[in-house]
């Protein structure tokens, strides 16, 4: 699809609460526009796109799908939502930035990689911390060798959640719900990404699920096909805590915090920090600079529309992050080891 313009004109699919991270990013950039924003009621859709200077407004998600001065989406409905209405927009000729998970199976995966196909448009999923310079310096540090052999990784991302907030989309089992599915996403995703894209060749994980029949907590071994072995975990009643390590035979990296953004969607994004510890036990501190990784997201898909730019998050890559946490929850329901083919 050709632009007809030098700017990326974006429509928000929804007034979800995650678009606070998106609206000043779309507004900023000298190569976006935010045009639109769509609600399942036309008042509601009015009210935000007054409250946050959006030029239109649409009362149904169709109508913003089918705006012809519309040239990406973005996509941040409920997990189940994902898949049909990405499928929808590409249809329609758009760009389609979508939140993670993009889909919860393999076979919604296959009809979003037909629908990008078919109508010549990029879609990707919107794993902000993948476009951090951050994630780009410890893999260079690993290219180099610093570490050694990489043996271990791990992560964790958990937070809290009102047991009395039973209403929760993240606790509705028939939203695709639960910890893995909102936060577990992302210590998975950083394993295969150290793994350069690679699913684990197997998994092992058990859960704790919680009344409403979502898991709580998960806890995961990730074994990968060159050796490294993953130790993730996620989940939505502790003590907020995110951070890594990945450790080699030459030394150790301790990530404060492997989102390196903010700490909160919309807030100002925050100086990273990498500890490099060597096997003498010396010490260096390596700073990433403070980078909106939202914005970058924003900024790759432009590159991608209007320079001809491959995704940073290929379909591809995708497709391993969605297997193993298909092979993470078989494992949790099952107790076994499940192995990837």
């Amino acid at each position: 699809m050709a632009l007809v313009t030098d700017k990326v004109r974006w429509g928000l699919l929804s007034t979800a609460w995650i678009n606070v991270a998106m609206v000043g990013p779309m507004q900023r950039s000298g190569r976006s526009r935010l045009a639109a924003v769509a609600s399942r009621g036309l008042e509601k859709a009015e009210a935000y796109a007054a409250a946050n200077r959006i030029p239109r407004a649409y009362g149904s998600y169709q109508e913003l799908v089918e705006d012809p001065e519309i040239d990406a989406i973005y996509n941040p409905l409920p997990n189940t939502l994902h898949a049909e209405w990405t499928i929808r927009a590409a249809r329609a000729g758009k760009h389609v930035m979508c939140e993670k998970p993009l889909v919860t199976t393999l076979e919604d995966l296959q009809a979003v990689e037909a629908a990008a196909r078919e109508n010549g448009v990029t879609i990707f999923e919107a794993f902000s911390f993948l476009h951090h310079p951050q994630i780009q310096t410890i893999k260079r540090i690993m290219a180099e060798g610093r570490l050694g052999d990489v043996e271990l990784v791990t992560c964790w991302d958990a937070f809290c959640l009102p047991p009395e907030d039973r209403g929760n989309i993240r606790l509705q089992p028939e939203l695709a719900g639960g910890g893995l599915w909102d936060v577990g996403v992302y210590p998975n995703a950083f394993a295969i990404a150290l793994a350069d894209g690679t699913p684990p060749s197997e998994v092992w994980a058990q859960q704790t699920v919680g009344p409403t029949g979502v898991d709580l907590t998960l806890i995961a071994q990730m074994r990968f096909p060159k050796g490294m072995v993953a130790q993730i975990s996620c989940g939505m009643q502790s003590p907020p805590r995110r951070g890594a390590q990945i450790i080699g035979t030459r030394g150790m990296l301790t990530v404060m915090d492997h989102l390196s953004g903010a700490d909160w969607p919309g807030d100002p994004p925050k100086e990273g920090r990498l500890t490099f510890t060597g096997t003498d036990r010396s010490q260096e501190t390596i700073r990433i600079p403070a980078v909106d990784s939202y914005e970058a997201e924003v900024k790759a898909m432009e590159a991608c529309i209007l320079d001809g730019a491959p995704p940073v998050v290929s379909l591809d890559l995708s497709r391993a992050l969605l297997q193993s946490v298909l092979a993470l929850y078989q494992s949790a329901r099952t107790g076994k080891t499940v192995a990837l083919s």
